[in-house]
């Protein structure tokens, strides 16, 4: 029996090697007639079906799966089938980022090391071929009679073409100068490399008959044509997009503010080092490595990969400065978003363009034929990728730099609609920009064949969080619209009366504000705990972590609770509002600030008070409904009543035709007469009722009216009497005085003052 569960191990253990259950096991369940039948394993089975197996027992997850599967079957009546038993299902084990760097650098290490390998073989071990003279000499010929026949004839079609392009420069810069007609100078640049184009490929037509013509019947001589070709094709289209960028004879359709001196010396360097890759790869060192053998093929592509790349960094570091310099004054003139990208770039450009020829002369050591095209389809892929992404970038930048306007009564109704859409929509803007730059940068990896871009967004981890992105993204848009919705509903009723709309009640935009404020809270968690939810962070522990601070916090916040609680309730029973002169135990002042848990009332002094909720037990407001006053007038005792209450009458029925102070009673005034009587005075009194806070303007214009009534009748205020009382002194004092006047004449009383 063991060795037949080995043998049942040792089935699966190929295709399952760390935690699979072998998938000859169903034989366990299986008669046995079948186990009696069944092969004895040879000793290498046996030792591969033990590490299985132990590798099974070992990994706890697939062990106890074993060990269910094996007492189902056990258990199972005899009178059913026996069920099978399937090996556990392997699960991926994640490897750290320091495995996969790992993995990565013995991958291409390997292969590195293979491709030096295979290069010294070719150089040194390769079959020599016997050199044919004559042969080689009518190759060269025909092949030189193409080249000569399809460059003579390319250079004549853009010869004929120039003039053409000098007028549709000519004509774009002229239409350029009106900022409305900006569209016609990118349409003729981008028309003159079309055209470009199509006379590249009218030779490429005109070249394919040439061969036809000129390969003397071999087939050798036509693939080495073909082969020219090809590199022609591949190098002027390369060329083509150099004249695309610097326009070296034609500067009006020259796209960027490149001198003509720069131009030239860029346009000529670039192609004459494309022209020594294209034919020195494609067509030099296949057609050495065909006449002559394969080792001079192979020194040939290093001596000339040696002195492309040498020729190509003394290029790089001899303009280092210069360019670094213009892709500087480049960024100074950009918008801010491209213009840290560029400085970025005019850091490290020349340590990317040293990396791209480097690369390429190792590719082209290991595969000739190939690393060419290789780097070219990179090289263009990548420009295309960097085109489109500054192009979506620079238009979302432009739209950055716009707003929306609605209408005026949109903006009436809703007031901070427009710059709440306005800030969305900027957020949106900048957040679309970041993703375009992170798909551009996987693009460009995946075009270089460092990351497959493809495969990472349909499948695994790519898959998976490209659609908690949608779902987040989703969060944050219904989040900001309900936001927006709610938040413009409550500030539509705080909106002021600039346009006749009534204003609301002070009561009104208070409890609004708090509502507003509260709403902004509610909606900022739920969507915080919504996102972390989506971004797989378990928030079971958050909310219970909240319920308990939130309860701790209560315990120890009683009085902060009880604050809040009460300024609900003030609010709701409108107690008081911003603006309202209040009294609020011995302070009397005007409420200029309400929160959920303190009012704030200043003072006429100056002095600012905040005042929590909890403490006020009782206060006065004096902006409730109406506002009045009494006015109590002292008159002299002695004078007449009757004179006094007509100077008053006189006094208010003056004061009532002031239109000002008119305007400010409600009702008439009330003459309650005589309200006191002392020894020196009697008291006449007028009420009245005014609107709120008002009271003090009538009363005090009331003042004044009185005192000039009372002046003209005569009506005197009561006179301040003030009574002394002398003590009289004691008898020891009245003889000490008596003794001393009579001291100074001998004891005898002066004689009298005859005046006296």
């Amino acid at each position: 029996m063991p060795w037949i569960v080995l043998l049942l191990v040792s089935v699966f253990s190929f295709s399952a090697q760390a935690v699979s259950l072998p998938a000859a096991a169903v034989a366990a369940s299986s008669t046995h007639t079948s186990q009696a039948t069944s092969p004895e394993p040879d000793a290498e089975k046996k030792k591969a079906a033990y590490a299985a197996l132990a590798d099974v027992l070992e990994n706890e997850k697939s062990r106890n799966e074993l060990i269910s599967q094996l007492r189902q079957a056990s258990t199972t009546p005899a009178n059913k089938a026996t069920p099978a038993i399937t090996p556990p299902v392997e699960e991926e084990e994640e490897k750290t980022v320091l495995e996969n760097v790992t993995e990565v650098s013995r991958h291409y290490g390997g292969e590195f090391s293979s491709r030096f390998a295979q290069l010294y073989r070719n150089i040194t071990g390769a079959p020599h071929k016997a050199f044919n003279q004559k042969t080689f000499l009518n190759a060269l010929t025909h092949f030189t009679m193409l080249a000569v026949s399809v460059f003579a004839f390319y250079w004549t079609l853009r010869a004929c073409a120039i003039p053409l392009y000098r007028k549709m420069g000519e004509w774009g810069r002229r239409k350029n100068t009106n900022r409305a007609n900006w569209l016609q100078l990118p349409v003729m640049i981008v028309l003159a490399f079309i055209i470009d184009l199509a006379l590249l490929a009218l030779t490429l037509f005109l070249g394919q008959l040439f061969i036809d013509l000129m390969n003397a019947g071999s087939r050798t001589i036509a693939r080495q044509q073909g082969l020219f070709l090809n590199a022609f094709a591949l190098i002027e289209f390369f060329k083509a997009i150099l004249r695309l960028i610097f326009c070296p004879r034609v500067p009006t359709l020259r796209p960027f503010g490149i001198s003509d001196a720069s131009a030239r010396y860029w346009n000529t360097r670039l192609s004459g080092l494309s022209s020594l890759i294209g034919y020195g790869l494609l067509v030099a060192v296949p057609i050495i490595s065909a006449q002559i053998n394969v080792q001079t093929g192979a020194l040939a592509n290093v001596v000339i990969m040696l002195t492309i790349t040498l020729w190509a960094l003394w290029l790089i570091f001899h303009n280092k400065r210069e360019i670094q310099q213009d892709l500087i004054q480049l960024a100074d003139r950009s918008l801010a978003f491209f213009s840290l990208f560029i400085r970025a770039f005019a850091l490290v450009w020349h340590w990317i363009a040293s990396a791209y020829f480097i690369v390429l002369f190792f590719f082209s050591l290991f595969d000739p034929g190939n690393s060419l095209k290789f780097m070219m389809g990179a090289s263009l892929k990548s420009l295309a990728i960097i085109s489109v992404a500054a192009f979506i970038s620079g238009v979302l930048s432009r739209w950055l730099q716009k707003t929306i306007t609605l209408s005026p009564e949109v903006q009436r109704n809703y007031p901070m609609l427009q710059k709440r859409i306005n800030g969305w929509l900027s957020v949106s803007l900048k957040l679309a920009r970041i993703l375009t730059v992170c798909v551009a940068v996987m693009l460009l990896l995946n075009a270089w064949g460092l990351f497959d871009f493809w495969q990472w967004i349909t499948r695994g981890a790519g898959e998976k969080t490209v659609d908690i992105l949608i779902r987040i993204l989703l969060i944050l848009f219904f989040s900001a619209v309900g936001w927006t919705l709610l938040a413009s509903l409550i500030e539509s009723r705080l909106a002021s009366d600039f346009h006749g709309r009534p204003m609301p009640s002070a009561r009104t935009r208070t409890l609004l504000t708090l509502f507003r404020n509260a709403l902004a809270v509610i909606i900022s968690t739920i969507t915080v705990m919504i996102v972390l939810s989506e971004i797989g962070v378990n928030i079971a522990p958050l909310l219970a972590g909240a319920g308990a601070l939130g309860l701790a916090v209560s315990f120890g916040s009683q009085t902060l609770v009880k604050d809040i609680i009460t300024g609900i309730f003030i609010q709701f029973e409108n107690g008081m509002n911003t603006g309202d002169l209040v009294t609020i135990g011995p302070l009397t002042g005007t409420v200029e600030r309400m929160s959920i848990r303190s009012v704030g009332v200043r003072q006429d002094t100056g002095a600012y008070h905040i005042i929590p909720w909890s403490s006020i037990t009782t206060f006065a407001n004096f902006v409730r409904g109406i506002g009045s006053f009494v006015a109590n007038y002292d008159v002299d005792r002695h004078e007449d009543t009757e004179k006094a209450n007509r100077a008053l009458h006189a006094a208010v029925e003056e004061l009532m035709e002031r239109e000002d102070i008119r305007m400010l009673v409600i009702g008439e005034p009330n003459f309650a007469g005589i309200v006191g009587l002392t020894n020196t005075a009697f008291t006449i009194r007028v009420t009245f009722t005014t609107q709120p806070l008002k009271q003090w303007t009538v009363r005090f214009a009331l003042d004044g009216m009185v005192k000039k009534h009372f002046d003209l009748a005569g009506v005197r205020p009561p006179v301040q009497t003030v009574q002394m009382v002398q003590p009289a002194p004691d008898a020891a004092q009245a003889a000490r005085a008596q003794d001393a006047a009579m001291g100074g004449n001998g004891g005898v009383l002066p004689p009298a003052d005859p005046k006296v």
